[in-house]
């Protein structure tokens, strides 16, 4: 079905998102060590990158969910 292919693509797109935001504050310094606010600014950036993942992934799963119902009730 197209629309669980698309869906299932940005599943795949939010997985991605998720990871790379996720390595990044992995790799921050730890708040002790950052001298540089900018720091600060970087990782609140990542945080945000890994929420919007995380409600795309979701939302995602939501419209496989509602798609399956949908194909049974059918």
């Amino acid at each position: 079905m197209v629309g669980f292919d698309s869906a299932l693509q940005g599943l795949d797109r939010s997985q991605s998102s998720f990871d790379q935001a996720a390595a990044k504050i992995a790799r921050e310094p730890l708040a002790t060590e950052q001298q540089n606010p900018q720091d600060a600014a970087s990782l609140a950036d990542d945080m945000v990158a890994l929420m919007v993942a995380r409600n795309s992934y979701e939302t995602n799963l939501k419209t496989i969910q509602t798609g399956d119902e949908m194909h049974l009730l059918a």
